[in-house]
């Protein structure tokens, strides 16, 4: 990666052997303009709404303007079924605060709004990975954080740097440490979607 001047890895919500089959599901929270508040409240919301459908979720910040939400997942969804899924909550998302979120990919098309990413969970699609360094000033990190924290206002999308996180993890350790043992089925949400 060092030869290929990587500064940023980006990783699949899959792995190998079973690409087909993600481990996570990403929802990357994409803001036209900075403003925290509107940010914060997207990010709660889409908590919420997983919260809703019975899927704990998990929080970083992107190291760039938004905020990226995982679910963890069991790796038995078909991966055309975790990305639909996704753009289903999305929509949901949309259609709760049209005024402030949507789905539309060109900039052009958003105006001042949020863009509900879910283009993420796609076969071969990329996030930034836990802990990645961004090539940005000042060196942010697309770090997790927890759900008080933003809800706190205490973290935005750059709180976190290189000059900082160690001292962060030596603090509060991986905050994403458990993620791995709250692995979810898509089968009910999905049903309890469609109700919705």
């Amino acid at each position: 990666m060092t030869n290929q001047n990587t500064i940023t890895p980006h990783v699949w919500t899959s792995r190998a052997p079973d690409l087909d089959h993600p481990d996570i599901c990403v929802f990357d929270l994409d803001p036209s303009k900075e403003d925290p508040d509107v940010l914060r409240t997207a990010a709660l919301g889409l908590r919420d709404l997983l919260d809703e459908l019975g899927l704990p979720s998990w929080v970083k910040t992107s190291g760039s303007k938004g905020f990226h939400i995982a679910v963890s997942l069991d790796g038995k969804t078909h991966i055309g079924e975790v990305a639909a899924f996704a753009n289903a909550v999305g929509s949901m998302m949309v259609k709760r605060d049209p005024k402030h979120l949507t789905q539309e990919f060109l900039k052009s098309d958003r105006g001042k709004r949020i863009l509900v990413d879910t283009g993420r969970n796609g076969y071969s699609a990329t996030f930034a990975a836990a802990y990645a360094v961004r090539a940005r000033p000042g060196a942010p990190v697309s770090a997790p954080c927890t759900w008080e924290e933003v809800e706190r206002g205490e973290v935005n999308p750059r709180t976190f740097t290189l000059h900082t996180m160690a001292a962060r993890v030596a603090n509060v350790g991986d905050v994403w440490a458990e993620i791995r043992k709250r692995r979810r089925s898509l089968r009910r949400p999905i049903a309890q979607l469609r109700r919705l």
